[in-house]
C-alpha cells in the first residue's frame, strides 16, 4: 500500500508531476537556493521537497504559492499555469480527467492529461495525420488498420476519445498547433479514397484557424533530419519552461523529459520546418492530392 504520510504523499511518479517538479527545480536553482530553503518555506522536510521536484507526490496549491513567493515569481500567468498543472496532476492521480472514461486507452492517458494543460503542440508526423486534425472516419480506419482492437465497440471509444481531444483547438484559450506532415502521410490511402478526400478537406479547413499551422515536407525535399522517427513537443506558457517530448514506438509511448532531449528535438523540428513548404504552398499541395483522389 502507498504511504499515507502527508509529508511523503503517494510515491508514484507521473509525467505531469515530473513536469511540475522540473519547473520548481529550475526556479530554485536559478537563485542558487538549496532544498533546505524550500523545505523551510513549506515547514516540511527536505525529503518532501526532493520528492516534489522528482514528481513523486501530488502538490498542494498553498505549497506551490509559497515556493513561487520564495523564488520571486510574481507573474500571475506563471503561477496560475503551475497551479493548473498541479490540479491536472492531482486529477490524473485520482482518475478525474475526461480521459479516464476510456480505460481501453490507458497507454495514452498520460499524454491526454498533459495535452489538456499545454499551450502549444508541435508535431512531426511521417505516416499519418496527427490526432488533433483527424476526422472520425480517418481515426476509425487507423484504429482498425493497426489491429490494436478487435472489438468494434472499443474502436468507437478510441474514435470518441480522439474527437474529445480536438476541443482544445477551440474555446477562449485554444491550443496552438503546428503540425508538419510528410507528403507520404497525405498520400497513404487510409480508409479508402472517400475517407482520404474528406480528411484532406478537413485538414485544409483546420489550417485556416488562427491557432493552427499545417506544413508539408514534400518528397522533393530529399534527405532530412526527421527520417528516423515522428515526435511531438508539448510546450507550456512560462518563458524558459522546459518542453516535454513524446515519441511512439510499436509497443509504447516514449517520454523524453530532459533539457537536452527537448533542445535536440526543437532543433530537429526547426530544421524540418525550414525544409518544408510554406503554408500557402502546403495548402496547394494538400488540395492537389485531394483532387487526385
Amino acid at each position: 500500500m502507498p504511504s499515507r504520510n502527508p509529508d511523503r504523499g503517494v510515491s508514484v511518479s507521473t509525467v505531469l508531476g515530473r513536469r511540475l517538479g522540473s519547473e520548481l527545480l529550475r526556479m530554485r536553482e536559478a537563485l542558487n537556493l538549496k532544498q533546505a530553503h524550500a523545505a523551510e518555506a513549506l515547514t516540511a522536510s527536505v525529503a518532501k521537497v526532493a520528492k516534489m521536484e522528482r514528481g513523486l507526490v501530488p502538490m498542494r496549491d498553498p505549497d506551490i504559492r509559497a515556493l513561487c513567493h520564495l523564488y520571486g515569481e510574481a507573474d500571475p500567468a506563471v503561477v496560475d499555469r503551475l497551479l493548473e498543472l498541479a490540479k491536472a496532476d492531482r486529477d490524473r492521480r485520482k482518475a478525474k480527467g475526461w480521459w479516464n472514461q476510456y480505460p481501453q486507452l490507458k497507454g495514452q492517458t498520460e499524454y491526454f492529461a498533459l495535452e489538456e494543460i499545454a499551450t502549444e503542440i508541435r508535431t512531426w508526423q511521417l505516416a499519418f495525420v496527427p490526432g488533433l486534425l483527424q476526422t472520425p472516419d480517418y481515426a476509425r480506419a487507423l484504429a482498425v488498420g493497426n489491429g490494436s482492437w478487435e472489438d468494434l465497440d472499443e474502436v468507437e471509444l478510441f474514435v470518441e476519445a480522439r474527437m474529445a481531444r480536438q476541443v482544445r483547438l477551440a474555446g477562449e484559450r485554444p491550443l496552438r498547433l503546428w503540425a508538419v506532415l510528410h507528403e507520404g502521410a497525405l498520400r497513404q490511402t487510409v480508409g479508402g479514397t472517400h475517407v482520404m478526400r474528406e480528411q484532406l478537406e478537413h485538414l485544409l479547413d483546420m489550417s485556416r484557424l488562427p491557432n493552427v499551422r499545417v506544413q508539408v515536407l514534400p518528397y522533393i525535399a530529399g534527405a532530412h533530419p526527421g527520417m528516423t522517427s515522428a515526435f511531438t513537443i508539448v510546450s507550456f506558457a512560462e518563458p524558459g519552461a522546459l518542453d516535454v517530448v513524446q515519441a511512439d514506438t510499436t509497443s509504447t509511448k516514449l517520454w523524453l523529459e530532459s533539457e537536452t532531449d527537448a533542445a535536440h528535438h526543437n532543433v530537429v523540428f526547426d530544421r524540418i520546418t525550414r525544409l518544408g513548404l510554406a503554408q500557402q504552398n502546403s495548402a496547394r499541395l494538400i488540395d492537389g492530392i485531394r483532387k487526385e483522389m
